[in-house]
């Protein structure tokens, strides 16, 4: 942006003449008059650098920085390696630009399909796209590529993250889909119910390994129930959780989705994250976005090139099957260089930890008084319930410079524990608890 010149005032008003306009006003004149800003905006007169460093730093002091986190609920505090941050952060990486000119962007492309490359390792499947928005709208793009002439209802599970289920009946209302939410019981989807809603409509099932509860659902049976009634699974995975668990192709699932913030991404107040997707040879062509390609170049060199582009700009917009326009190959990038950092053992071990450290910190809370919800076996996640209002406790861990479990309910709270976490600070959290509730 440093070399942008503003279009001067001449200049604006031959753009507006050369498409029949005559002033701003008649430019934006199909907007609602009850809608537009009227006058001047309540803006206060521009600082100086000084005033607004000093006024930043004004602000700043009103966060609340926690150094001790046990939420998780789709988006997670893992320890980062400091040379992932150092990798990206180079210039010749930090850019949004699409890379139409493969020629020109060899760099680009090629780190590009290297993530593709280990997302399909890591879920088994056979083919990745250059990454999506987030999780959610990846769930929701999936359950896009299903739709057929005869076959159009969505189903989903509601043991999935509820704002993953928000996104799909969001995306599906836009185009007419119909959603059916298949209830959940004790803690997992309810299959009984499961089988009754599949039927000859039914074009794939939504549904989270492992769940918003953190329990792993039974997917082996889900997989037989949705292919006998001849339908597609869309399984949604925390990419730490499959450094341990089987994966989606393992499973049988026809497309992997899942938010890839925990690949290296820091928390950052809610984003930007990265939605990664995968599929089977069979699915490749309905894939969204945009897929990179390795071949050879006039003379016989390792080439990239943009082997698929299944873009809303490419083609007639009432034809199109996906909204994705934007690249985030720089959050893609992350997710390859955590990847490459940690390498298998290391995303294993993170894995493990997780695991072991999230039922350690279940059974000391045990002790301080909370209950498991379910008894089922879970990765890094798990609902209490309390005998004090969930707010209490949490208050009480916030005022010592704690982020406790998401509120679900009056008395339920989800827990999230990662490698991050140590022995010492789960034991204080079992301590102030029992305090709270015991007073």
């Amino acid at each position: 942006m440093g070399k942008y010149v503003v279009s001067t005032e001449k200049e604006q008003q031959e753009m507006l003449r050369s498409i029949g306009m005559e002033s701003f006003e008649d430019l934006f004149g199909h907007i609602p008059e009850e809608v537009k800003i009227k006058g001047e905006l309540n803006l206060p007169h521009g600082r100086s650098e000084l005033e607004t460093f000093a006024k930043m730093e004004e602000l700043s002091e009103e966060n609340k920085v926690f150094r001790h986190i046990f939420r998780g609920a789709g988006a997670y505090s893992h320890y980062i390696p400091s040379a992932v941050k150092s990798i990206v952060a180079k210039e010749e990486f930090v850019t949004a630009y699409t890379p139409y000119q493969a020629e020109i962007s060899q760099g680009i492309l090629q780190s590009i399909f290297e993530y593709q490359t280990m997302i399909c390792e890591l879920t088994g499947m056979e083919v990745s796209n250059a990454s999506v928005y987030d999780g959610a709208s990846a769930a929701a793009e999936a359950t896009a590529m299903c739709r057929e002439r005869k076959r159009s209802r969505v189903l989903v599970s509601a043991t999935a993250n509820p704002e993953v289920i928000k996104t799909i009946k969001t995306y599906c209302h836009g185009s007419n889909t119909p959603v059916t939410v298949i209830p959940e019981k004790d803690g997992e989807m309810d299959l009984d119910l499961l089988k009754e809603a599949l039927d000859s409509e039914t074009a794939c099932l939504y549904v989270q390994q492992p769940n918003f509860y953190g329990i792993l659902e039974d997917c082996d049976k889900i997989c037989a129930l949705v292919h006998e009634s001849g339908a597609k699974l869309i399984m949604g995975t925390n990419p730490i959780a499959l450094g341990i668990l089987k994966t989606p192709a393992e499973y049988g699932a026809d497309i992997a989705v899942g938010e890839g913030q925990p690949l290296g991404m820091p928390l950052s107040f809610g984003g930007p994250y990265l939605g990664y997707m995968s599929t089977t040879k069979a699915m490749e062509r309905k894939l969204p976005g945009r897929i990179v390609g390795e071949t050879t170049d006039a003379e016989g060199r390792r080439a990239f090139v943009l082997t698929l582009q299944a873009r809303e700009q490419h083609i007639r917009r009432e034809k199109a099957s996906s909204n994705i326009c934007s690249n985030e190959a720089l959050c893609a990038l992350t997710a390859s260089v955590y990847l490459s950092v940690m390498g298998k053992e290391g995303l294993q071990k993170a894995a493990r930890q997780c695991t072991s450290k999230a039922h350690f910190l279940q059974g000391k809370l045990s002790e301080a008084g909370l209950t498991l919800k379910y008894e089922k076996p879970f990765f890094h996640e798990f609902v209490t319930c309390t005998p004090i209002p969930a707010g209490e406790i949490l208050d009480k861990l916030e005022e010592e410079g704690i982020l406790g479990g998401l509120p679900i309910g009056e008395k339920e709270i989800l827990w999230c524990a990662t490698e991050k976490n140590t022995r010492e600070e789960m034991e204080k959290v079992a301590v102030l608890v029992k305090e709270v509730c015991g007073r």
